[in-house]
């Protein structure tokens, strides 16, 4: 589906810039993937400027992805030539901060994020760099805090392991295992672990979701005494992992019984997502475990992580069709999107879009109670909603070209 816009875009693009210009024009159109795309880099967003900012990390990693993906979907777009640069600009900003397996323990699990691109520059360079980068990222995984049961702790809080650095992790490990270390089982086995210790740990009651994470030790203010969760399902956090579950499987070897597995869990967690989703809007809360409580909303970058994610499970074949060939999940997945960009998207009037609705990033170095959840800010134009958006509408995109 394209989308009416009055605007043309033209670039003057360098390895330090990329400048975007707007002009109107009605006999013009784009696509909300590109068109979001085009403005994340007229904003700047998605490029480490400092190796001290750590939370960015995650910024240009999942910049990163969904520049990929949106070149390879639309080869031939006037715009792909300066959505490839600037992802090569992200991917680059990286290399010095994460090429340390050692210093890269100063930052979360987000940083394996990165490791994706870095591969796949190198495949289209084969520049040493890049491969010296991916490797100490590689490498960091090994040097990595984990608790008794052998799971990564996901930054540097005791114990603790969040499903939010799943989407870092579990794609990377496979990408990374899959094309260097193709015989070593011992790697994927302690992929599937991680991710089998917090399903294990954090399964929420009977919903079939996951909540956020859990604390090994049993001793945060949060944790459950049994199980070591914490209390809620935060909508992004769930995201994450349900992302990681839908990238990974198109890594590994269909045939593998890592696999099998992998498709079981995410066609759980779909059918869950699908029955969480809110009867009005068809999108999801921030607390999918709190649905019309005061004070919760429907939040726009977990929502758009879970419409990614089913639209590409049906597209793969991970979840199953009806009878009539269109599977129920692509229904639920539809509506969501429609919601979204009518609801979060801002078109800024400049040729630009805008993106609202992100919450600010929640840690489990809180109450992790239900009042800090609702309580966080909600940031204008955050990457990790707009980015999420743009491999939500490339899904849907692909959808209607092939209706």
């Amino acid at each position: 589906m394209r989308f009416p816009v009055t605007f043309a875009f033209k670039f003057v693009v360098s390895l330090q810039l990329v400048v975007v210009q707007s002009a109107y024009a009605h006999e013009h159109a784009s696509n909300y993937s590109t068109w979001m795309a085009l403005s994340v880099i007229s904003r700047e967003q998605g490029v480490l400027a400092s190796s001290n900012d750590t939370s960015a990390i995650l910024q240009a990693g999942i910049t990163q992805k969904a520049f990929r993906r949106l070149a390879q979907q639309y080869p031939h777009d006037p715009s792909t030539a300066a959505i490839q640069q600037y992802l090569k600009k992200s991917i680059v900003s990286v290399v010095v901060p994460v090429s340390n397996a050692t210093k890269d323990l100063t930052y979360a699990m987000d940083r394996l994020s990165t490791g994706n691109g870095l591969i796949d520059l190198y495949d289209d360079t084969k520049n040493e760099t890049y491969r010296e980068a991916f490797d100490a990222l590689r490498n960091s995984i090994n040097l990595n805090n984990r608790n008794a049961e052998g799971g990564l702790w996901y930054f540097v809080y005791p114990q603790w392991s969040y499903l939010d650095g799943m989407y870092s992790l579990a794609p990377f490990y496979a990408y990374y295992t899959t094309l260097f270390d193709a015989h070593n089982k011992t790697a994927i086995a302690d992929m599937m672990h991680q991710l089998d210790l917090l399903w294990q740990h954090c399964a929420a009651n009977n919903t079939g979701l996951l909540v956020h994470g859990y604390d090994d030790s049993r001793t945060a203010v949060w944790a459950n005494p049994i199980t070591g969760a914490s209390p809620h399902v935060w909508g992004r956090s769930l995201g994450w992992i349900t992302m990681a579950y839908v990238d990974t499987l198109e890594i590994l070897p269909r045939n593998s019984p890592e696999w099998a597995l992998l498709q079981s869990r995410f066609r759980q967690l779909a059918s869950a997502l699908r029955k969480a989703a809110d009867a009005t809007t068809g999108a999801w809360w921030q607390l999918l475990d709190q649905p019309g409580r005061a004070g919760n909303y429907i939040e726009s970058s977990g929502s758009a992580m879970f419409t990614y994610a089913l639209f590409k499970g049906v597209r793969l074949g991970y979840l199953e069709n009806s009878a009539r060939g269109v599977s129920a999940y692509t229904d639920v997945a539809t509506r969501a999107y429609e919601y979204i960009a009518s609801t979060f998207v801002v078109n800024n009037g400049n040729g630009t879009l805008a993106y609202n609705g992100t919450v600010a990033v929640c840690s489990l170095n809180s109450t992790a109670s239900y009042e800090y959840y609702v309580g966080q800010p909600i940031n204008y134009n955050s990457v990790l909603g707009s980015a999420a958006f743009v491999l939500a509408s490339l899904e849907y995109e692909d959808l209607v070209r092939r209706r």
